[in-house]
């Protein structure tokens, strides 16, 4: 399929659009911002939101079985793989907006979510500002807005605080986005498989096709901007207490892989570090995933399938 980016009119070249069986493209413009689409299937919709430093093609092996059963709607997040990658407009608030004017433009009232990352943190954003626009939610490898962090479990985080050093080097001020867009992309590199207990779920044309488009140097400064936005403002936001006064009325799936501190567990057997929602959500309930690390999608596809089918069917 012959494009070009949305942002510059140039032919994309070598970061070709990718194709995948059943899924067509187009470009939805909004205000002030043009947005990519892969879409697929028919029936109720579902909304999948990427992770980082991913683009729609981080769906490409649940997003056929997806469509069996729903519209699946796949956008690029503002500044990601096709869609424009504008200087501004990446706050939590915009982000927010982008993916509301885009349910509008594409006249959808009301959605499931699927979420992986920062895709994850903002569905969360999504379902406190818009309930009424999401049925349902499933969150991925990201933390919900309630964290409770005290005593031995902060102690536990602050001693592996150190493992989330690419976090805070892909955020870094001119050298972020060089450290994601120049050379061997090593950074961007470990953030996508430092994590992963298997790094061979990604093929080189994979890697390729995610690397590729940070390349641009408009468009690392754009997928920083979308990081710090959501993995580190929002989150900061979060475990300041910004979210306390907010409910989670959705009703929400959380799977999770790997996680920063795993032994510290509850009655339940979840990690301590992923609970604190329970005063704050009507229904959230936690599944572990076993052999993942953040990118669940790729790296247990029919486990996720299994799981988001059962839970927006359960509904």
């Amino acid at each position: 399929m012959q494009s070009s980016d949305g942002d510059s009119g140039t032919p994309i070249g070598s970061t070709a659009l990718p194709t995948l069986d059943g899924v067509g493209h187009r470009f939805v413009d909004l205000p002030g911002l043009r947005v990519h689409v892969a879409e697929a299937g028919s029936g109720p919709p579902v909304l999948l939101l990427h992770g980082f430093p991913e683009h729609w093609w981080g769906w490409r092996k649940v997003l056929p079985a997806l469509a069996e059963h729903h519209r699946v709607i796949a956008p690029d997040l503002r500044g990601a793989g096709w869609t424009d990658a504008p200087p501004d407009g990446y706050t939590e608030e915009q982000l927010v907006a982008d993916a509301v004017s885009l349910l509008d433009a594409l006249g959808l009232d009301r959605v499931d979510v699927v979420g992986l990352d920062i895709g994850g943190i903002l569905g969360f954003r999504l379902c406190l500002a818009h309930p009424d626009r999401v049925r349902r939610f499933v969150v991925m490898g990201a933390p919900h807005p309630y964290p409770a962090l005290s005593g031995w479990l902060l102690v536990r985080v602050l001693l592996n605080v150190w493992r989330l050093w690419p976090r805070f080097a892909v955020t870094l001020p001119v050298l972020g986005p060089r450290l994601v867009s120049r050379g061997r992309q090593r950074l961007a590199r470990h953030m996508l498989l430092g994590d992963a207990p298997d790094g061979a779920v990604w093929s080189a044309a994979d890697i390729e096709t995610y690397l590729g488009r940070l390349r641009d140097p408009a468009r690392a400064r754009a997928a920083v901007a979308l990081y710090r936005a959501l993995a580190v403002t929002a989150s900061n936001r979060a475990a300041r207490g910004a979210y306390r006064g907010t409910r989670l009325v959705t009703p929400t799936l959380g799977l999770y892989g790997a996680v920063l501190v795993e032994d510290d567990r509850d009655a339940s057997g979840h990690p301590r570090l992923l609970l604190g929602y329970e005063p704050y959500a009507d229904d959230m309930r936690m599944v572990h995933v076993p052999g993942t690390g953040y990118y669940l999608a790729e790296e247990q596809p029919e486990a996720v399938v299994r799981h988001v089918l059962e839970f927006f069917h359960d509904g």
